[in-house]
């Protein structure tokens, strides 16, 4: 069963839209989700382009900032603080990656984390593996959904999780851990590594490494979830982590690359714009 982002995501956003249609005559307005942009970097125009056509859909407010590459750390936080005390602001999304000369980390910790959309501010990881209310990654937020929509029990269940990101890789298998999974997290150098994923009944794979997931390493029923998003060194074309002609037949469940995780990160976005949105409307009330 190949598992559609595309579908599913366009069956939450026209929830969402439904949703969002009450808004102005509840609070007198629509959420919004303000992206920013440094520099030109094509597969980064191209996320920010597809965040803005999804909050079209959705029927929230987006504003796109862009910047060159050459602005500065200080000038970039002075933003961010000013879009934070930004009352008619509910999400802020500044596009990785940055410039080298711009810390990650210090610009991750300067978004307020009442309007951090991305789920990445280290208070809101804190409180992911605390079992505090918080606001979950986009990305892991969205595989959940899509093992859920096909079917897939997670409880019980043997679950390797590729790729120890902070971004994919740990947050994911925290919310596995929370759905009752057993869960091994493993990366691209582990030891003996098909036979631990064979062992898998659930697998997720985010390195970045073309094709790496080969069909020896994945037992039959294994439902697959492939997060990697890399061109093909033979032929140029958007491919996966894992090589999806080959373990297709033997999956349980696989999402394809492209429209398999990345519809739904976008989609986990649009949710967790309203949610902050729902949230800060509460606060002022």
């Amino acid at each position: 069963m190949i598992v559609s982002g595309k579908e599913l995501s366009a069956r939450l956003k026209a929830e969402m839209a439904e949703q969002v249609t009450t808004f102005p005559m509840k609070y007198g307005r629509v959420p919004h989700l303000v992206v920013i942009l440094v520099g030109d970097d094509p597969a980064s125009v191209s996320y920010v382009t597809g965040k803005a056509k999804a909050s079209q859909v959705v029927g929230i407010k987006n504003t796109t900032i862009r910047k060159p590459d050459t602005i500065s750390e200080e000038e970039l936080l002075s933003l961010i603080r000013h879009l934070n005390d930004d009352d008619t602001v509910d999400g802020i999304l500044v596009q990785l990656p940055l410039p080298k000369h711009i810390s990650e980390p210090k610009v991750i910790e300067s978004i307020s984390k009442d309007k951090d959309v991305d789920g990445f501010h280290p208070l809101n990881v804190a409180a992911l593996w605390q079992k505090q209310p918080c606001i979950l990654p986009c990305t892991p937020k969205g595989i959940i959904k899509m093992l859920k929509t096909a079917g897939v029990q997670i409880a019980g269940k043997r679950a390797v999780v590729i790729g120890r990101s902070n971004i994919v890789g740990l947050p994911v298998a925290k919310l596995l851990l929370d759905e009752n999974a057993t869960v091994t997290i493993a990366h691209s150098r582990t030891k003996d590594l098909g036979d631990l994923t064979r062992q898998a009944e659930i697998l997720v794979v985010a390195i970045g490494r073309p094709r790496f997931v080969t069909e020896d390493m994945v037992s039959e029923g294994t439902a697959v979830i492939d997060v990697g998003v890399n061109r093909d060194p033979e032929t140029g074309k958007l491919c996966g982590d894992v090589d999806f002609a080959a373990i297709e037949p033997k999956a349980s469940v696989i999402t394809p690359v492209p429209g398999g995780v990345g519809p739904m990160t976008i989609c986990c976005l649009m949710e967790n714009t309203i949610e902050c949105f729902l949230k800060r409307q509460e606060s002022s009330h």
